[in-house]
């Protein structure tokens, strides 16, 4: 994903699990192999073990930074494999509107790294639960919300 920032091209990189959940995103200049071993090295930081599959586009750099940092790793590389990832990049971009746009690149890194998983916590999986499940489950996730941010219920 582009974002551009002060009239200038920042790529968005983002990991997403099998289920659609963010794991990781990292803000960068460039989209070459230099760039794409430096997000494989944060990533694996973070996560703490190697994935047996990796699917992306077919940006080549990705095929030479993981023969380097995961070559263990199968690396399927096909139009529409890479549909979580890329859908994941919708609710960015509706907030970057409301924002009227990122104003540096720190700040959208900042703010990109915490609104992943804070959006996921309120927003379940809405197509995998009956309704009944799904209120229930938002209920937990905002008691659980209040009782971390110290939150007192008004009334």
């Amino acid at each position: 994903m582009v974002v551009t920032i002060k009239k200038q091209k920042y790529y968005l990189w983002r990991a997403v699990d099998s289920e659609g959940d963010v794991l990781d995103v990292l803000l960068q200049r460039r989209r070459d192999t230099g760039a794409a071993k430096r997000f494989f090295y944060k990533l694996l930081k973070k996560q703490g073990f190697v994935p047996r599959v990796m699917v992306t586009d077919k940006l080549k750099s990705y095929e030479a930074a993981k023969k380097q940092v995961m070559p263990s790793v199968e690396h399927r590389q096909h139009k529409g494999l890479n549909n979580r990832a890329e859908n994941s990049h919708q609710p960015t971009r509706v907030r970057e509107r409301r924002m009227s746009r990122f104003k540096s690149p720190g700040q959208a890194q900042r703010f990109l790294s915490a609104f992943g998983p804070i959006r996921e916590h309120f927003h379940p999986k809405q197509h995998q639960l009956s309704a009944k499940r799904y209120r229930e489950q938002l209920r937990q996730r905002l008691e659980d919300w209040r009782e971390i941010t110290c939150v007192k219920d008004a009334a």
